[in-house]
């Protein structure tokens, strides 16, 4: 059973590796097997990353890149090609939006946020889709959020484009089946970068936590074992999925600061 999690043989993409979940992600691809291209746009964090990965014993390939650009997100299948020869796993994970009130959330920010977390995975996908069927098939991974699913304030932007793209997920997989599976993963609070100001004080991250039912903030590597087993040959009868990966948070966990209009 366990060598259906290996991905020996393999070569994956991942967008936003520099750091965090991408990070993660991509270093467990190595682990079971898989050469990886690395997306970002700081050198610093793609090499420290792909230090990571020759670690595992796998090769990386650095693409330095603007990934809210559609045509950059679209070139990362090319360098793949010319890297290893090959595509089988695509994870798009960069993505996000800032939160803001309603009424300072302009057209242009929905807008824009569509295009980082939606446009910019499809770009990297149908690019990819010629490459992944030259060896039969492939897997996608989309990094979605557990506010594609719950409401809170404040999210707008963020909880519209994160539930455009799990949607976007269902759809997809019923496009490429049965060659290319695509699934998403709906992400909860997760202890990176980007959660610093809850990590960074004891007393919100306390509150944070006894929000959720599992009572912890997740890690990046609670991501990257439900990307690895996404990508792998052990998921081979799921597409279509949105995987909850959200400690059980059914409300949200944190609450912008809003007052009522």
């Amino acid at each position: 059973m366990l060598d259906r999690f290996r991905l020996d043989g393999r070569v994956a993409v991942v967008t936003g590796a520099g750091r965090g979940i991408g990070a993660a992600a991509a270093v467990a691809l190595a682990e079971a097997g898989a050469d990886v291209v690395i997306a970002a746009r700081s050198p610093d964090q793609l090499e420290a990353t792909a230090t990571a990965i020759e670690a595992a014993g796998r090769a990386a390939h650095v693409v330095l890149a603007d990934l809210s650009d559609t045509a950059e997100a679209a070139r990362l299948s090319g360098a793949a090609r010319e890297a290893f020869g090959r595509l089988d796993v695509v994870v798009n994970n960069v993505g996000g939006a800032v939160p803001r009130p309603f009424l300072d959330t302009t057209a242009e920010a929905l807008e824009e946020a569509f295009r980082f977390n939606v446009s910019t995975a499809h770009a990297l996908i149908t690019s990819a889709i010629p490459l992944m069927l030259e060896n039969g098939g492939g897997s996608v991974i989309n990094i979605s959020s557990v506010l594609a699913l719950i409401s809170g304030r404040g999210f707008l932007s963020y909880g519209t484009a994160k539930g455009a793209l799990a949607r976007y997920t269902e759809l997809a997989a019923q496009d490429l089946a049965p060659r290319i599976r695509v699934n998403a993963i709906a992400a909860g609070t997760i202890a990176t970068a980007a959660t610093e100001v809850i990590t960074a004080d004891a007393g919100l991250r306390a509150r944070v936590e006894a929000a959720t039912p599992l009572r912890r903030l997740g890690t990046v590597d609670d991501v990257a074992a439900a990307v690895l087993y996404l990508a792998s040959p052990a998921s081979a009868y799921l597409t279509g999925t949105v995987l909850e990966v959200h400690g059980g948070l059914q409300a949200p966990n944190t609450q912008q600061p809003l007052p009522d209009l």
